[in-house]
C-alpha cells in the first residue's frame, strides 16, 4: 500500500527506547507519519500487521540481535538503516540491505534534514549512502584481475558467498549438504586465510580483495 509521498508513513524500530522515541520525533517533525514505533524483536509482527511505505530501522551500538531479523525480512520494501560509523558495522549493515528494492544507510548522528532527505530519496526509488561512508563503495570494487590469487579453495568460496547473503552456519550447511560442522571448519578456515577476526570482517576483506561482490 502507498500513502501520500507528501505524508509518508513509516514504521520505526530500534531496540532502545530513547533512540525509538528520538527518531519517531524527528520523522514527526519532518512531516512524516509514524504508524508504530517498535523492538526489532516485534518488527515481524508489526510489518504483518501494518503497511507502511518504509521500514526505519536503528541499529544502536550493537547490531547483533537486530541484523539477522533484518535478513529474516522478505525484503519488499525500502529500508532507512542508521548504523555507527565503524567499518564491521557499516558492512554488517550494507549486507542486510541489500536485500530490499532500496535502501538509505546513514549515521545515528543523522540530524532531521538528512533523515528526512533519504525519506524522500526512498520513495523515489533511490539509493542513499551517507558521504562518510563513501569508504563502503571501495569495498565493493573488485581489484584488477591478477592483483593477488585467491587464497581460498572453490568450497570455501561457495561458503563465503553464502556468508555474504547473511546465511547462518545451519542454513549454508542446508544449502550446501554437508554438516554444520564442516561449515565451521571452512569459516574458521576463511577467516586465519583473510586475517579476520568474525565472520563479518572476512566478507568485508574479501570484498576489498575482489574475492567476492556485494
Amino acid at each position: 500500500m502507498q500513502h501520500d509521498s507528501l505524508d509518508p508513513h513509516l514504521l520505526v524500530a530500534a531496540d532502545d527506547l530513547l533512540a525509538r522515541a528520538g527518531l519517531a520525533a524527528l520523522l514527526t517533525e519532518g512531516g512524516c507519519h509514524v504508524l508504530a514505533r517498535v523492538s526489532c524483536e516485534q518488527l515481524a509482527d508489526a510489518l504483518e500487521r501494518l503497511s507502511p511505505d518504509i521500514l526505519v530501522v536503528d541499529l544502536g551500538w550493537s547490531a547483533q540481535g537486530t541484523i539477522p531479523r533484518l535478513h529474516e525480512i522478505d525484503g519488499d520494501l525500502p529500508l532507512l538503516l542508521l548504523a555507527r560509523d565503524d567499518d564491521e558495522a557499516l558492512a554488517a549493515a550494507l549486507l542486510a540491505a541489500r536485500q530490499f528494492p532500496c535502501f538509505a544507510l546513514l549515521p545515528r548522528t543523522s540530524d532531521v534534514d538528512s533523515i528526512i532527505s533519504a525519506v524522500d530519496a526512498l520513495l523515489a526509488g533511490l539509493l542513499t549512502l551517507a558521504p562518510d561512508f563513501a569508504r563502503l563503495l571501495a569495498a565493493t570494487v573488485p581489484s584488477a584481475p591478477g592483483d593477488a590469487p585467491n587464497p581460498l579453495t572453490a568450497r570455501e568460496r561457495e561458503v563465503l558467498s553464502l556468508l555474504a547473503a547473511g546465511l547462518t552456519n545451519r542454513a549454508i550447511a542446508q544449502q550446501l549438504g554437508i554438516t554444520p560442522h564442516t561449515v565451521k571448519y571452512h569459516v574458521n578456515a576463511i577467516m586465519s586465510k583473510l586475517d579476520a577476526q568474525s565472520r563479518t570482517e572476512a566478507v568485508v576483506r574479501a570484498t576489498q580483495r575482489g574475492l567476492i561482490a556485494l
